[in-house]
């Protein structure tokens, strides 16, 4: 049994959200185990509970919980209508919202009166651009107010909303939209990160020259640099502002009507695009927000470090709908020092800090101890997730952060826009454990038989179905990809891609990726991104990419077959790198790379990541006979990685 580093006094068990819906749960309170058990034998009665107890507004109420609990095909809530904007703008009053702080930005403090006033504005401006529900708004814009109002005012009109994040490359950006031809693309005209600023121009231009789809801009000043929209009609941000009064207006539709489209990491093509239902995001967010994070209307302070080309962007702002304070950040988390959040945190009353282990390391190696350079006494939770935290970082937290905290580390994905396991408020923190599994996911751990376990190490699984999974992947009639995605190894049942352990105290233990996805900082990367961008370079005749663990992260390493006469000197390193870096993003740049004589194959031709992972990690490779070329694997065993 892990040390219990944190145990929530009895009134703070009392006070929680969790802890009054326990105690009004059929059979009255119980152990977290036993209530978690009867949100995953009783779907219905469970997700009715949440859908009224955290206060869902819906024109149409449901004529059902659920049609059927089989996976993938569940209808959830099917009857309802209800529109997404309208639960994150409940609150309309002179509290504070959002507050967006970032490089170079003063902290900008909006008020849920205001925040309704643009987003009424702002959907106006949509409207007379011809976006009706269905349309795609595509974004390319940093961490602001004026992402999270042109969002509220797609959502609104029952439009579908998709953004990346900035610092994608031209390729990253024409890969995820070009699938879903949105009708209007919002942009700003450049970004600001680790001092520097970075424009947009060429970014635009590229993705304009590609996407034929895209009928109208609407441009968002944000780092002053200037941006000319070419072949298309432009609108400024600001000019959307100006225009146009009244309340916002909200089209109703049923509850699985989409709206959000998000993406995979774009292992073996490129991403498959993860169509989520209003309905669906909006009760599991409210779920988590409220009996997971606990948060409380009009008192609590939520932030976490995020881009908008990451899920957590999607669900931090869906925080709004607890009638929370909404912090936004954009630039380097460190910039201009390791203390730069933790001052945020301080200037804004954060009670809820989001951050990944990835941060919280970065912290520790420049010997900083945040309890003494910021005033952290409103900070009742601190969240991590991106990677599991490893033991080291939980006395790290308490020792140098703050001794009295709950450390909720989580894990879930884009995939169902949520959190499979993580925070649970009632219950101790364990040194190197996520505190339980989240009510309504049917987590196991399976071994290769497809038999639960526990207390060792099995494939993460979900046995029953839940309302945030995907409604489909975008351009995909017969579910074909869906399935394969998730229901190709066990049919009827989600495999999620990590290794996990459940503790027979109810703690969970994440191991890690169990395909082939590189995570490093929580950003998931595809490797197919790297091998597109490297591929057009003449000495590199083949290539194979991974991750490697490392202090509780994932380090990128790119090993590269050459062409005759070709030479890894400073030179061409240089050129790959500042390729990957100007296709894809600076997340994916590897940390390592090496030249090798050859990439394994399959017979089949497919190259064989996991095992060459292996090898590196010197585990054994049991799959030998069906490669093509097995002689190739030898020399990843000894690569030579610094101490």
């Amino acid at each position: 049994m892990n040390e219990v580093l944190w145990t929530p006094s009895e009134a703070f068990v009392r006070r929680t959200h969790l802890d009054t819906f326990r105690r009004s749960a059929p059979g009255g309170p119980g152990t977290y185990e036993q209530l978690w058990a009867w949100s995953v034998d009783d779907l219905g009665g469970f997700w009715a509970k949440v859908w009224t107890d955290c206060e869902v507004i819906a024109a149409e109420p449901y004529n059902a919980v659920l049609d059927q609990p089989r996976m993938p095909g569940t209808t959830w809530f099917p009857g309802a209508t209800l529109n997404f904007a309208e639960n994150l703008l409940r609150r309309r009053d002179d509290r504070t919202a959002l507050v967006g702080a970032g490089e170079g930005r003063d902290d900008e403090t909006v008020s849920y009166a205001e925040l309704h006033r643009r987003v009424a504005l702002v959907q106006h401006g949509l409207e007379t651009l011809g976006v009706e529900a269905g349309d795609r708004v595509a974004a390319v814009l940093p961490n602001c107010v004026e992402t999270v109002v042109l969002m509220l005012a797609a959502t609104a009109l029952g439009a579908v909303w998709s953004s990346c994040s900035p610092d994608f490359g031209p390729m990253g950006i024409i890969d995820r939209f070009g699938q879903i031809r949105p009708k209007v693309l919002a942009v700003a005209d450049g970004y600001r990160y680790n001092g520097a600023t970075h424009p947009l121009q060429d970014k635009v231009d590229a993705v304009l020259d590609q996407i034929d789809a895209i009928e109208h801009v609407v441009v968002v000043d944000f780092a002053g640099t200037g941006l000319r929209v070419r072949g298309r009609p432009s609108t400024a941000y600001d000019e959307l502002l100006g225009a146009g009064a009244g309340d916002v207006r909200f089209r109703h539709l049923p509850a699985d009507h989409p709206v959000y489209i998000l993406y995979s990491s774009g292992t073996t093509g490129v991403p498959k695009s993860i169509v989520h239902g209003a309905g669906g995001t909006i009760v599991q967010h409210l779920k988590e927000h409220r009996l997971h994070v606990d948060l409380h209307p009009g008192e609590d302070v939520l932030f976490w470090f995020t881009t908008c080309g990451w899920m957590m962007w999607n669900w931090l702002v869906s925080a709004l709908a607890s009638e929370a304070t909404v912090v936004l950040y954009d630039g380097s988390p460190t910039h201009p020092g390791p203390d730069a959040l933790w001052r945020l945190a301080e200037r804004t009353g954060v009670t809820h800090f989001g951050t990944s282990p990835k941060f919280l390391a970065a912290c520790e190696k420049a010997r900083l101890r945040p309890a003494d350079v910021a005033n952290l006494s409103s900070v009742r939770a601190v969240l991590s997730t991106g990677s599991p935290l490893n033991p080291e970082q939980f006395d790290w937290v308490y020792a140098d952060v703050k001794a009295d905290v709950q450390l909720a580390s989580v894990s879930g994905g884009t995939d169902l826009i949520g959190c499979f396991a993580g925070g649970v408020p009632i219950l101790p923190v364990r040194r190197g454990e996520l505190q339980g599994r989240m009510l309504g996911m049917a987590v196991e751990a399976w071994d290769a038989d497809g038999s639960p376990v526990v207390g060792r190490k099995g494939e993460l699984v979900c046995t029953r179905p839940f309302p945030s999974m995907p409604t489909g992947f975008w351009d995909d009639p017969d579910g074909t990809r869906y399935r394969e995605a998730y229901f190709a190894e066990h049919p009827g049942v989600w495999t999620h891609g990590d290794y996990v352990e459940i503790r027979p105290e109810g703690g969970v233990v994440i191991h890690g990726r169990s395909d082939t996805t590189l995570n490093p900082g929580g950003v998931r990367i595809g490797t197919a991104e790297i091998y597109r961008a490297i591929e057009p370079l003449p000495e590199i005749v083949d290539s194979v990419v991974v991750g490697r663990p490392v202090d509780g992260d994932v380090e990128v390493v790119l090993a590269v077959r050459l062409a005759d006469g070709a030479s890894l000197d400073d030179a061409l390193l240089t050129r790959i790198r500042g390729a990957i870096r100007q296709a894809t993003s600076p997340r994916h740049v590897p940390a390592h790379v090496f030249a090798v004589p050859d990439v394994p194959y399959t017979i089949s031709g497919k190259k064989v990541e996991k095992a060459v992972r292996s090898m590196m990690l010197g585990e054994p490779v049991d799959n030998r006979d069906a490669l093509a070329n097995p002689e190739a694997l030898d020399a990843y065993a000894a690569l030579p990685f610094p101490d």
